[in-house]
């Protein structure tokens, strides 16, 4: 037991960053980032004694991250419909706004235009996000990405070409909008 509580120590000391970026760059809200970072380490501390080691401890931990994100955004979104056909919260705003935009490593006169991007990389599907995150917010290899998202190199390879050029029309169309209204 002493041994697992070390191992798990060991485990939160070197990706609770990790988790908590990923989570940030997923949801763009400093809280629902801070949650997800304890849940998932809640989930590791208690999947520990059965972690098979068929991939590694990152792996299993992103993998775990991005289940855990996908779950938040369902659930904010089941929440939105539940809204707008009458349910109601202590906290009408809570639903009716969109994830505020809160990323503490954008400077302030950078937030209007990364708002924009995240809201237009928000319309990817779940995977063509999560592939174009990991591979440009947070580095990874195409390899890494596969074993992680437990896919072929090449269907990853697709995930983020297609997803580069859904943004690439998504922003264009954007950027059409807000110049017409100048």
């Amino acid at each position: 037991m002493i041994q697992n509580q070390f191992h798990f120590e060991k485990l939160y000391n070197e990706y609770k960053t990790l988790v908590y970026n990923v989570a940030l760059n997923y949801l763009q809200n400093i809280e629902d980032a801070e949650e997800i970072t304890q849940d998932v380490f809640v989930k590791v501390y208690h999947s520990l004694e059965k972690f098979n080691q068929k991939s590694s401890y990152k792996t299993w931990i992103y993998r775990i991250t991005i289940n855990r994100c996908l779950d938040c955004n369902k659930q904010r979104n089941s929440q939105k419909r539940f809204f707008i056909f009458g349910k109601k919260s202590q906290n009408e705003t809570e639903y009716l706004t969109t994830a505020n935009f809160e990323h503490p490593g954008i400077l302030l006169e950078n937030q209007e235009d990364a708002a924009i991007l995240f809201s237009v990389i928000n319309t990817l599907t779940e995977n063509q996000k999560t592939a174009f995150l990991l591979s440009k917010l947070d580095g990874l290899s195409n390899p890494e990405i596969a074993e992680i998202m437990q896919l072929s190199i090449s269907s990853v390879e697709s995930l983020i070409f297609r997803a580069k050029v859904a943004l690439q029309d998504k922003l264009s169309e954007k950027f059409n909008t807000y110049r017409k209204k100048k």
